[in-house]
């Protein structure tokens, strides 16, 4: 770690601002169009692209697509890469996968420790994959004062300042004294005072002094000096990490790096080093942004009707007033609802007040005690290849519609516990059974016995259409042994 001690040097800051996408969170607030293998950041809530897709646009004005890192799971990783897949070739090799969630310090570091490997004099600008943020050259102004103090060794965060006495934020009150920097209108102040979520009480007294701002959680500093302040706020979880990098210079296998990471304790970057470090500053910004938290966040960023509701999908209505009604396949109907979230998709429905939308997780924590399939996955799970859509399942079976894209095939692969049998619906498929390679037409059909080496692949140029029926005492999407894939996984 004797890298740690490094000054950038003269060249400029773009070429060593690396940003850091955290994508690993599940958005059960907005539960039922988000899923725990299916989160927020991957939905389109406004616009045409995901909120994933619009935080990559955002920070590649700031950095080069190739030094964008994505900080996720595995089990979302697969999802990731089909939503970024214009930035395939860029982002090859910065998957940052944390075996386990640790909360944001443990996944941070390990972000931070790959960048020290790469370039000691790296600076992350680091952002959620689900905000929603309005003003790109406000955004790209905020980010170059901010990496000029994390230049100087500054742990640096954006204020936003408040509209409403709101109780789900933290708050963050800044020195203004003191200015660390100034580009334009922007400038930055050393960290005076960091407050948790306050209560109702507490809030409104914040908005009225109004020298509070609401935390972001996005952040920009040197690679080296978050390591160093982890090392002295958390030493630990360094000591972990610090683990993990010996593991993996030595080659070590990814088993044992895998459980070196879960045994580190969690702890958020804010309560674990940023409210404890004398680095901390802040750059108020005037973007617009929301972390679109819950369904009934929706009413600051999304379009209305002149009766104040947002209308998404196959809606028809009868005087409602500002009221959330989203469809997403069927035609959904509403009348005069007041205040009211409606939510509409094919295997679940949500409707509550907009004042209970915050508790949509509780309803979600229910379900996972139920082990409902709601809570994990839509019918419909998109792959890389295409996409499969759960008809019908039951004791020993389960019926899926497979779509493979034109010139995509599976991963060759087995199963432990289950048999397939395929029937092709639309185009033509390519089997791969063991030694056996065949085509199958429209109305053919085959048998893939359990252990059998496989693989379908669509050489057409329509759109594969299957119906897949499995047979066998466990049929979850973790009985897979990949031999050969197109993607990269090595597991599903």
């Amino acid at each position: 770690m004797a890298s740690l001690t490094r000054r950038t040097s003269n060249l400029e800051l773009h070429n060593h601002l690396y940003p850091v996408i955290m994508a690993g969170g599940s958005g059960t607030r907005f539960w039922p169009l988000s899923r725990q293998l299916f989160p927020k950041q991957l939905l389109r809530i406004m616009g045409d692209e995901t909120l994933i897709q619009q935080t990559m646009r955002r920070v590649v004005c700031a950095s080069a697509p190739n030094r964008v890192m994505i900080s996720t799971n595995p089990a979302q990783a697969e999802s990731i890469r089909v939503q970024l897949s214009e930035w395939k070739d860029a982002l090859t090799g910065n998957f940052v996968l944390e075996p386990e969630g640790r909360n944001t310090a443990p996944a941070i570091a390990l972000v931070a420790l790959e960048l020290v490997r790469r370039d000691p004099d790296a600076i992350m600008l680091v952002v959620p994959a689900d905000h929603i943020v309005k003003g790109q050259r406000a955004f790209d102004a905020a980010v170059a004062l901010a990496a000029t103090l994390a230049q100087q060794d500054y742990l640096v965060t954006f204020g936003i300042q408040p509209i409403r006495p709101e109780t789900g934020y933290g708050y963050i009150r800044p020195n203004r004294k003191v200015i660390l920097g100034r580009q334009g209108t922007l400038t930055g102040h050393p960290v005076s005072r960091f407050v948790e979520k306050p209560n109702a009480t507490k809030a409104a007294q914040y908005l009225k002094a109004g020298d509070y701002y609401w935390n972001s959680g996005m952040f920009i500093w040197r690679a080296a000096t978050i390591l160093d302040e982890i090392r002295r706020h958390q030493p630990a979880l360094f000591r972990g990490i610090e683990r993990i990098g010996q593991l993996m210079r030595a080659g070590a296998a990814r088993q044992a790096i895998d459980d070196a990471y879960r045994t580190l304790t969690p702890v958020s970057i804010d309560t674990g080093v940023m409210e404890q470090s004398k680095k901390a500053a802040i750059v108020p910004v005037s973007f617009q942004w929301s972390d679109v938290g819950s369904w009934g966040s929706l009413d600051e960023v999304a379009s209305k009707d002149k009766a104040g509701n947002v209308v998404v999908g196959r809606v028809v209505d009868l005087d409602s007033r500002r009221s959330i009604v989203y469809g997403d396949r069927r035609l959904v109907a509403t009348i005069g609802l007041t205040d009211m979230v409606v939510v509409d998709t094919p295997d679940a429905t949500l409707v509550c007040p907009k004042s209970r939308a915050q508790d949509v997780k509780q309803l979600v924590d229910m379900l996972k005690r139920q082990n409902a399939p709601e809570y994990l996955e839509h019918m419909t799970v998109q792959r890389p290849w295409g996409s499969y859509t759960i008809l019908e399942e039951g004791p020993g079976y389960k019926v899926k519609r497979v779509t493979v894209k034109p010139g995509g095939r599976l991963s060759l692969q087995m199963h432990h516990q289950r048999s397939e049998h395929w029937v092709v619906i639309t185009g033509m498929a390519r089997v791969t059974r063991d030694d056996e390679v065949f085509d199958l037409m429209v109305g053919h059909s085959t048998e893939i016995p359990v252990e059998t080496r496989h693989r379908l692949e669509n050489p057409g140029q329509a759109t594969l259409h299957i119906i897949e029926v499995q047979n066998g005492p466990y049929l979850g999407e973790d009985d897979i042994v990949r031999f050969q894939d197109d993607y990269g996984r090595t597991k599903n």
